[in-house]
């Protein structure tokens, strides 16, 4: 079956999307109804956290404040849900919204009673949190690229989101034995990770009897967590037509086989560790034979409105009067550098793509406010969300870039150094998470403050990236530098370490490599042994040397030692007994797991 890309129009009273919205409203409101005989003690803790966690509303470290996610499936956003969820942010959110690693955007400290209102808010727009959370089909990431550059296989997006509907609030998806992660990628080079996740596909071109067939290759069984592995290749070609059921028919083995004994050892990638590869492959087989005698999930052919708004109006390449005027003529150093680093011609002539560097992943409403009025001003009216916590600015007039800086430079959304080392991921960590160690956006702070505008090329095109604890959601394994945090305890006190790692990514050959753990630093030595790591890289590495093989040739033992006195430091003072932004001693805090890799 092939699907358009043309954005699907509906009425109001389409019956796609009345059913759709009836069924998000009662949803609502029977979580409402969970919340409050929850504060009234009708239920547990535990009978209500299934109920939450599936709704996309995790506890906090905080009493009596969530955490809520709500999905964005395929990393488009129309300017009109940015609004929304910039609505949300002032009105629920603390002025704040989070970019996670998987598409998402996040809001902390909201109490129990406002999630409803939130989550009406978010339907408001044709957003949802449903099963952004817990043992589900979790949010499908698709390309951020998609439909844009030149080199691209072909658009995803339409795929990506069909996936994410397919399986969403079905009974077989519901309650898994652990979180199922989805990634569509539409370069050769494979931006979205693919072997990272439980279903990882790469757009594909086939041709045959002279006609070009649209396909993916497939991927199975990857994650990161404390034990991270690499995913197998199932099809090296699928036919667009066969995505859905071959996805359930992946689900159907991990729903029936999925250890739902041991959380620890419940992801898909333990079967495949447990039972082996040639078991599980003939198992998936079996499962999708039945589905094409049978029946299974029937593939959407429309999805409502919001879910699919792909086409792409492109703005005339003279348009842009509402963007500030400036004098283009006068040098710029800045701006350079922010062509150099945030812009890419895109395929169509003319236009470029813009990436809106998001410190972190960290937008106030104001700020979501002004990209929305930006895209809409100066783009297509559509604003893509990266994985890298970053977004992007598609169909942007050549002609209107200086402008377009300037807009961003009034919103403080204007550095460059996009997907370069200054260019830190982080996940929360103990800004609110129960399970976290460290405050890991405090240590990207000051990873970024003192490496930026570094003077080596090479350096500059390394990535770093930082979970506050083993799990990973900042995807520290695949860094070309990753962190995770830790604790000892020195003299009797504890103190905040991160375990330092090395060389991490995709290989010369297109293999996943994870990172080389070093050692443990503590956290307010992490700048300092990774300076020194990247002075010994810049004076020691072969000519054109990959960061990798560098740190592979070094050997582990090098790194170690010149680390060795920042790791088990001689002198003690105050700071070392405190985390980044932090003026009062370390203390080891942790709640009941709920998002754990």
């Amino acid at each position: 079956m092939e699907i358009t890309t043309e954005a699907p129009v509906f009425s109001a009273a389409s019956p796609i999307e009345a059913a759709y919205d009836q069924t998000v409203r009662d949803d609502i409101e029977l979580f409402r109804r969970y919340a409050l005989k929850f504060l009234a003690g009708e239920i547990t803790d535990d009978q209500f956290r299934a109920q939450r966690l599936r709704r996309g509303i995790y506890g906090q470290r905080q009493p009596g404040v969530h955490m809520v996610r709500t999905k964005i499936p395929g990393g488009t956003l129309l300017a009109s849900q940015l609004r929304q969820l910039a609505r949300v942010a002032d009105e629920f959110g603390g002025g704040k919204g989070h970019l996670t690693t998987r598409q998402n955007m996040q809001y902390h400290f909201i109490p129990l009673l406002k999630v409803p209102d939130v989550l009406h808010m978010l339907a408001d727009a044709r957003l949802t949190t449903r099963e952004a959370c817990y043992n589900t089909v979790r949010n499908v990431t698709g390309d951020p690229m998609s439909g844009l550059l030149p080199g691209e296989i072909f658009d995803v997006r339409p795929y990506a989101q069909q996936a994410a509907f397919a399986f969403l609030h079905k009974e077989l998806t519901d309650s898994l034995p652990r979180k199922f992660k989805i990634a569509f990628s539409g370069y050769d080079s494979d931006p979205m990770i693919s072997a990272i996740h439980d279903a990882g596909l790469t757009a594909r071109i086939r041709v045959e009897n002279g006609v070009e067939k649209r396909g993916f290759r497939l991927v199975v069984g990857g994650g990161l967590g404390p034990m991270p592995r690499e995913a197998y290749e199932l099809d090296e070609f699928l036919p667009v037509e066969n995505l859905i059921p071959r996805i359930e028919a992946i689900i159907r083995l991990f729903n029936k086989h999925g250890n739902r004994g041991n959380k620890n050892k419940a992801r898909l990638k333990f079967v495949i560790m447990e039972r082996g590869w040639d078991w599980v492959k003939q198992t998936i087989e079996a499962e999708y034979e039945d589905i094409l005698k049978n029946g299974g999930i029937t593939p959407p052919t429309q999805i409502p409105e919001g879910f699919g708004g792909f086409a792409s109006t492109p703005p005339p390449l003279g348009s842009g009067a509402q963007l500030p005027v400036i004098d283009a003529r006068r040098p710029d150093p800045e701006f350079d550098r922010w062509l150099e680093t945030n812009v890419q011609e895109q395929k169509h002539p003319g236009y470029a793509a813009v990436t809106v560097t998001v410190e972190q992943g960290n937008l106030t409403g104001d700020q979501m406010r002004g990209l929305a009025r930006l895209a809409e001003d100066a783009g297509d009216g559509r604003i893509r969300v990266a994985i890298d916590q970053n977004l992007i600015l598609g169909f942007i007039p050549v002609s209107n870039l200086h402008r377009v800086y300037a807009a961003l430079k009034l919103l403080r959304l204007h550095d460059a150094g996009a997907n370069e080392i200054e260019d830190v991921v982080t996940c929360p960590g103990a800004y609110s998470c129960n399970l976290a160690l460290t405050k890991t956006m405090n240590l990207g702070a000051a990873l970024r403050d003192s490496l930026r505008n570094h003077p080596d090329g090479l350096v500059r095109k390394l990535r770093i990236r930082s979970s506050g604890c083993p799990n990973a959601c900042g995807q520290h394994w695949i860094g070309d530098i990753g962190f995770y945090g830790n604790a000892r305890k020195i003299d009797g006190r504890e103190v905040p370490y991160y375990m330092m790692l090395l060389g991490g990514g995709y290989d010369d050959k297109g293999i996943m490599r994870f990172g080389l753990a070093v050692q443990s630093i503590p956290a307010r030595f992490a700048p300092e042994a990774l300076n020194r790591v990247l002075d010994h890289y810049v004076a020691n590495r072969l000519d054109g040397e990959r960061f990798r093989d560098y740190v592979m040739r070094s050997k582990v033992d090098t790194f170690k030692k010149m680390t060795a006195d920042l790791a088990k430091p001689a002198e003690l003072f105050p700071e070392l007994y405190q985390d980044w932004g932090d003026e009062i001693s370390y203390s080891l805090q942790l709640g009941r797991g709920e998002c754990a890799g």
